[in-house]
């Protein structure tokens, strides 16, 4: 069983940058793509970025191509999202996710099999 723990979540002004962190335990990260979803209040729960695990290709919403970085370090079994130029429409609670790598992207929740617990990002207008 992988366990995901996220932190870095926060409030931060419009135009501003935050960093999220997931933390990996249970069993080894390698041989995961790892993603980063978001839910606003009243909304379905959407991708926003992943990244696989061998070659850390990448692959984002178009709501945060260009703002938004996803990386990982498979040595400290983390992932991270660094999220600048945050917008208002940017607020919700963020989660980060797995599932076994394979040749294709996935973008939908039910292809993700863990969960971390969330963290939430507010952006003040």
């Amino acid at each position: 069983q992988l366990q995901l723990v996220e932190s870095g979540g926060g409030l931060v002004q419009a135009g501003g940058s935050l960093r999220l962190s997931c933390a990996a335990s249970g069993r080894t990260f390698s041989g995961y793509t790892m993603g980063w979803f978001r839910q606003a209040p009243g909304k379905e729960r959407e991708f926003v970025a992943a990244i696989k695990w061998r070659t850390y290709l990448t692959a984002y919403a178009d709501s945060v191509k260009g703002r938004f970085t996803i990386s990982r370090d498979n040595a400290k079994n983390t992932v991270y999202l660094q999220m600048n130029s945050l917008k208002p429409e940017d607020t919700a609670v963020y989660y980060c996710a797995a599932r076994e790598s394979s040749s294709t992207w996935h973008r939908r929740e039910s292809d993700y099999n863990y969960w971390g617990q969330g963290t939430q990002v507010t952006v003040s207008s």
